[in-house]
């Protein structure tokens, strides 16, 4: 059975809604989560302070989440026509496979530093990527430039 070219379009925005929910409910959760979902020592120790940096950062990456997601959408066609899609979703995939290769070197050349964190990321960032990729060249032909 052959899957509508849209469909691995709406399982990327799937998946990049659930990356921005997470990160919504990690905003909840407070020290005990950003440590918990590995955001590193300084981070946890600046939520805990009650400082202001922890939550904006995480707001940020959720509302990227979100935009990506919409993007993803609309080149499945579940959406309006967003402005610069082609190109949204060319960055969009480009930074989760790069964010998923950079354990690639690390593990060649630093690999005291990679945590589970970091392998366990780098691998979810890698299918996100792959998804995408793989989404956007099936539509490619059907989206215009722009």
């Amino acid at each position: 059975m052959t899957l509508p070219a849209h469909s691995l379009l709406i399982l990327a925005a799937s998946l990049s809604a659930i990356a921005s929910v997470l990160h919504i409910v990690i905003l909840f959760g407070g020290p005990a989560w950003y440590d918990r979902f590995g955001a590193g020592a300084r981070i946890v120790e600046l939520s805990k302070a009650g400082h202001w940096y922890p939550t904006a950062i995480t707001a940020v990456i959720a509302s990227v989440l979100a935009v990506w997601a919409a993007y993803a959408l609309s080149a499945a066609g579940v959406l309006p026509r967003l402005p610069l899609l082609r190109t949204v979703l060319c960055a969009v995939t480009a930074i989760y496979l790069l964010r998923g290769l950079v354990i690639v070197p690390m593990l060649l050349f630093a690999r005291e530093r990679v945590n589970a964190f970091l392998l366990w990321s780098s691998l979810v960032c890698l299918f996100y990527g792959a998804v995408h990729g793989v989404g956007l060249i099936q539509v490619w032909p059907m989206l215009s430039t722009g």
